[in-house]
Parts: C-alpha cells; sequence; structure tokens
C-alpha cells in the first residue's frame, strides 16, 4: 500500500515524521490526564506535524489552545491545507497559532502577553532535555528556567515535555525540586522503517495546588 509520508527537518536536524505519531499524541493524552478540571486552557510549544495540537483539541474539557512555532513556513504550511491536519487545526475555533520562540515567551516576567496562565503547557520542541536544538534552549530545562515555566501555570497546572530519549534520572529529579508530581512514561511503538520496537518519553509534572 501507498501512502504519503510528511517529514521536517531543520539543517541537518530530523524534527518529526507522519510515521511516527504515537509520542506526539501520548504527549497530549499523558498530560492532560493529570488535569480533569473543566474549561482548560491549554498551550503547545511546537507545532511541527499538528498531532499534539489536535490530540489536544479532542479533549472535550480544552477551552482554548495556543500553539507557538518558531518557523513561520510550518504555520504557512498548515494554513495551506498543504499538511495532513492543516485545515482541521486552522478551522478549529479554540485553536490559535502563533509565531514565536516558545523559550523567549516563557522567559517573559508573568505570560503571554495578556497577562494570562494556563492549565497545561506541552512542549516538543528539542530531541530531549540534554539533547537541544539550540544552546540557549537548555537553561528551560534547569532549575531556574523550569521554576519560570511554573510561573505560567495555574495552581495545580500541569507541564508535559515530549523527549527521544529514555527517561532521565537526572531530569527526573529536577522537575522534582519545582513540581509536586513528577513521572516520566515510557511511550513504545513500532518503527516500520527497521521493523521494531522503538520509545520515547514523555515526563508530566503537576505544580502543587496553592496553599499545599
Amino acid at each position: 500500500m501507498e501512502y504519503d509520508v510528511y517529514e521536517i527537518k531543520l539543517d541537518d536536524d530530523f524534527l518529526m515524521s507522519s510515521l511516527f505519531t504515537v509520542a506526539e499524541i501520548a504527549l497530549a493524552d499523558l498530560g492532560l490526564a493529570a488535569h480533569a478540571d473543566k474549561d482548560i486552557d491549554v498551550m503547545v510549544g511546537g507545532l511541527g506535524l499538528g498531532y499534539t495540537a489536535q490530540a489536544v483539541l479532542n479533549h472535550a474539557n480544552v477551552r482554548s489552545l495556543t500553539v507557538v512555532e518558531a518557523l513561520s513556513p510550518v504555520i504557512e504550511w498548515h494554513k495551506r491545507g498543504l499538511l495532513p491536519l492543516g485545515t482541521r487545526l486552522t478551522n478549529e475555533p479554540r485553536c490559535r497559532l502563533v509565531h514565536g520562540d516558545f523559550f523567549v515567551l516563557m522567559n517573559a516576567a508573568l505570560s503571554f502577553g495578556d497577562k494570562r496562565r494556563v492549565h497545561a503547557i506541552l512542549v516538543d520542541i528539542d530531541h530531549s532535555p540534554t539533547k537541544v536544538l539550540h544552546p540557549d534552549h537548555a537553561p528551560f530545562y534547569e532549575v531556574d528556567g523550569l521554576h519560570t515555566l511554573a510561573t505560567h501555570l495555574y495552581p495545580g497546572g500541569v507541564f508535559a515535555l515530549w523527549s527521544d530519549d529514555p527517561p532521565d534520572a537526572a531530569f527526573v529529579a529536577t522537575l522534582a525540586t519545582v513540581f509536586a508530581n513528577v513521572d516520566a512514561h515510557v511511550v513504545a511503538f513500532h518503527n516500520p522503517l527497521q521493523d521494531r520496537e522503538a520509545a520515547n518519553t514523555v515526563y508530566v509534572a503537576r505544580a502543587a495546588q496553592q496553599g499545599t
């Protein structure tokens, strides 16, 4: 059976393929499973092929979704319907695609220009906390960077992160210094190119409830 495969690369870095979407979807499902509240606002760092964003929108308790993408051509591909999920995302009134640097936004004093926090932040940008696409991203995964990230969450809010590497005990310990609850989920899937099982990691960290 023949079918189209969509891939995104940045210079020599392979970022995403439509052959491997299980973990991108799990990022949304595992992250939002940790947040049972109704009418939640979600931010996704990294649009890519849109599978995480679409999985977020499949959750009925999501009131709004803001997706921040650094590469303007990727947003344009979605708006022009050149990618499989493009029109689903751009026609969805709950979804807003924003061209910007997610890491710069996270370093802002409070929030995303309109002084709003969100209930969940899901990130799929770098290969892993230790294998970043640009050195400027590295401080985000350290204690101070994660503390700043946490200021953008409501009490009890969730931060979830995709990683191409196995669970990293050192990073779990770093997360635990900032968040009240931390889990590292191994997400297995079949690699059709190599005909073997592969796996990614999804970290899910929940902030403390106010006063706890």
